[in-house]
């Protein structure tokens, strides 16, 4: 009975990797990679073609690997929300051994990628880079805290900045547009607790700034 129950596990491995393997020498998955590098490296104006390829393939290789440890990840956390012989505590605790072991990956694989573009870019192009990843949503939403409340002080500003940053590191390694999201909504409702702690009645702000935003869209229409 122990010898079959180490098959089905070395055979579910086996599919694992399989799959992920597959995925990785599948010439759609690497041309959607490449395309998607491609991207985000053209903005950066390099004009230099050997550059361009090298900081492309990088990109490119770092959403693979992203993908390579978060497929099985997700894979298994499903098996494990399925599996009727176990409690939900038990779920609830492979679960986790789970996320942490896949973050472990890809925190060292964080620091690895950031290493292999500091030797082709400057820390702004890398910066822009981290934006390209993340749909520049740390420029817009800072700037969108600064239109929205135009007496914020500079250490107020720097709180905000700073969170928006950490929430971009977090967010670059997300496997989805939802959860790239979903990390910059964290932190801003620990920005927006900052802030109301701060006197500041963001309801009746958002408000404000909001009419202000459409009266600003109507002149520009009527000019």
């Amino acid at each position: 009975m122990k010898s079959i129950k180490n098959i089905s596990v070395l055979m579910l491995l086996l599919i694992f990797v399989t799959s992920v393997a597959q995925q990785h020498l599948d010439p759609e998955y690497i041309k959607v990679t490449n395309e998607r590098a491609a991207k985000i490296v053209e903005k950066l104006g390099l004009k230099n073609p050997e550059k361009e390829k090298a900081v492309t393939d990088i990109v490119a290789q770092q959403f693979r690997d992203l993908t390579a440890i978060q497929d099985p990840r997700d894979a298994e956390i499903k098996k494990a929300k399925e599996d009727a012989g176990l409690s939900k505590e038990k779920q609830n605790e492979k679960i986790d051994k789970l996320k942490s072991k896949a973050d472990q990956s890809i925190e060292k694989l964080h620091t690895a990628y950031l290493k292999k573009l500091g030797k082709q870019l400057s820390e702004d192009k890398i910066t822009e880079v981290k934006d390209g990843m993340t749909y520049g949503v740390l420029p817009i939403t800072y700037a969108g805290y600064q239109d929205m409340l135009p007496a914020l002080t500079e250490a107020q500003k720097e709180y905000i900045y700073k969170a928006l940053v950490e929430a971009r590191e977090h967010a670059m390694d997300g496997g989805s547009s939802k959860e790239k999201h979903g990390w910059f909504g964290k932190y801003k409702g620990r920005i927006n607790n900052y802030l109301s702690k701060e006197g500041y009645d963001l309801n009746k702000e958002s408000a404000d700034w909001h009419k202000r935003v459409e009266e600003r869209e109507k002149n520009k229409a009527n000019k």
